[in-house]
């Protein structure tokens, strides 16, 4: 389960021809799921079928977002963090990486990463520096293939100097825990101490979330892979786990106005710091 307050309508009328509107497509499901725009009828119905078993999706969709926004604020200010790596960023919407790293410090540089041709069309329209000190690049590219990633990162970061690897609700696609467990672990060998993980993913810790994943598929929709927050724990095998560790993601670092009243979501999320 990956990626405002808009109705939704999309722009069919506006289809570009390599796009099958009839198709539910996962990117542009999140996005309604979130408030966006950017989706067809097909995402819609996709995405209600889902609603209607659990309805805490809306929730969990536009609180990733905030957790995004806390933990890159984290990374920017309180990490020292100036190089971000978003892999598998799907369509864009508000606050994304670079906005909250630059607004923080304008210097950062971020680069994301996806493999969908309607994720890169957006991308390279919307996804501009917000600053003059700092830079935004894209590398089309699936997390399957880390060495693609790396060297395209490469072009935009400096792999020797410490670098924010993100994975923000896109792991589910992969069925195998061994499979993240070697994506994470090469893109991670890969970057100096210092540098930190950062991912959330959705969890089977609902019987009502697990329903929704099936009427995901019922619709139409790619299987998406619900795992246990420990398998999630998994993937920051020799990391430092930065407080408060592997929790539902509006229990991390919520801020004192929603400390302890912040509901848990059928997601789970966790930074890990590279010694």
């Amino acid at each position: 389960m990956s990626s405002g307050s808009g109705s939704g309508s999309g722009s069919e009328e506006a289809v570009p021809p390599s796009v099958d509107p009839t198709v539910p497509h996962a990117a542009r499901i999140w996005n309604y799921w979130m408030g966006g725009k950017d989706n067809y009828r097909s995402d819609r119905e996709a995405g209600d079928a889902v609603a209607r078993v659990y309805p805490d999706i809306v929730t969990m969709a536009r609180q990733s977002r905030q957790f995004l926004i806390r933990a890159v604020t984290h990374l920017a200010r309180e990490a020292g963090m100036r190089q971000f790596l978003d892999i598998g960023t799907g369509l864009p919407t508000m606050q994304n990486t670079h906005e909250v790293a630059q607004r923080i410090a304008p210097e950062s540089r971020v680069v994301y990463v996806d493999n969908d041709p309607l994720v890169l069309a957006h991308a390279r329209a919307l996804l501009s520096s917000t600053t003059t000190e700092g830079a935004t690049s894209y590398v089309h590219a699936d997390y399957h293939d880390p060495e693609r990633i790396l060297a395209g990162a490469a072009d935009g970061l400096d792999l020797t100097e410490p670098v924010a690897v993100m994975f923000m609700g896109v792991l589910g696609y992969e069925p195998e825990l061994a499979e993240l467990r070697r994506i994470t672990g090469r893109v991670m060998a890969a970057v100096p101490p210092g540098s930190h993980l950062l991912l959330w993913d959705g969890t089977d810790t609902g019987d009502a979330v697990v329903e929704g994943g099936e009427k995901l598929i019922e619709a139409g929709g790619v299987p998406y892979h619900l795992r246990s927050p420990a398998e999630l724990g998994a993937c920051f095998e020799g990391l430092e786990l930065v407080e408060p560790g592997m929790v539902p993601i509006t229990r991390w670092r919520p801020g004192a106005a929603a400390a302890g009243g912040a509901a848990p979501v059928d997601a789970y999320g966790a930074l890990g710091r590279k010694p």
